[in-house]
């Protein structure tokens, strides 16, 4: 079903390589009739391909610390200039922690990193969201999506600070989207992805076991980089205008698998 998204226009942050969800993403908007500026930041932009997908969505890249209110600012700003009017949509694909980086256990946290994981991976949404409310970049019925994870909700050990950092990214999105929604009928979730072999995914600790263990208690099997982009764009659709402040778990039924019989059959 091609065109779901045709004539609307966007903003895709985290595009870093192929295997970058938020790549995928953006080949299914192209795809789709949607018309959109990427975003990164610019230490990103000199380490990844993105000028290679813009080329290939017949698009510009705008380099922008999420961080940053004057950068995002002059994001919005570029954008709405190079699109030719508001936006329908916006993709959050942005996560980093240096205490993971560094190898720092979390019962030895660096607190200086902790507030940089939270200030990149949370606080980032909320600077997007603001900035685009006080700009008015938005277009009434619009769809702001942030990518999470389970560990907001559950312990998984490696996965550190960046737990902390989701379950805030998933409560901006509900006390953001309140207000969003009462103001222009502006439309806020997050959606809970399964493990992906993403390059930042992968480079966490135990990746690969924890992959295959997921896959096992899965009743569907992981969902892939690929299909959280077809949600995505039913996301960003007019197919769900009333969809709204919730996490969305996209996880094969793993958020609600107790145990299945292959890993029962397996530890037995």
């Amino acid at each position: 079903m091609a065109g779901l998204l045709e004539g609307k226009r966007g903003i895709i942050f985290g595009a870093l390589d192929e295997k970058s969800m938020a790549w995928k993403v953006a080949e299914k908007c192209k795809e789709h009739g949607a018309t959109f500026t990427l975003s990164n930041a610019p230490i990103a932009l000199r380490m990844g391909k993105i000028n290679e997908l813009a080329e290939k969505c017949d698009t510009i890249v705008v380099g922008a610390d999420a961080t940053s209110v004057e950068d995002l600012e002059n994001l919005f700003d570029q954008s709405t200039e190079k699109l030719g009017g508001k936006l329908d949509f916006i993709l959050h694909s942005i996560g980093m922690s240096p205490n993971v980086r560094k190898g720092k256990e979390y019962t030895n946290t660096n607190y200086d990193f902790f507030q940089k994981t939270l200030d990149i991976s949370s606080l980032s949404f909320h600077k997007v969201l603001q900035t685009a409310m006080k700009k008015d970049a938005l277009n009434e019925w619009a769809s702001v999506v942030a990518l999470s994870y389970i560990a907001a909700q559950r312990v998984f050990p490696k996965y550190n600070d960046m737990a902390e950092a989701k379950a805030l990214l998933e409560s901006i999105a509900r006390s953001f989207g309140y207000h969003y929604g009462v103001e222009k009928n502006v439309r806020v979730n997050t959606i809970s992805q399964s493990p992906t072999p993403t390059t930042a995914g992968s480079g966490v600790a135990g990746f690969d076991a924890f992959f295959d263990y997921a896959e096992k208690m899965s009743p569907l099997g992981n969902a892939t980089a690929e299909e959280c982009a077809d949600f995505c764009i039913a996301m960003f659709s007019d197919l769900t205008r009333k969809v709204t402040m919730q996490n969305l778990f996209h996880d094969g039924g793993f958020s609600f698998t107790g145990v299945s019989q292959s890993m029962v059959e397996k530890m037995g």
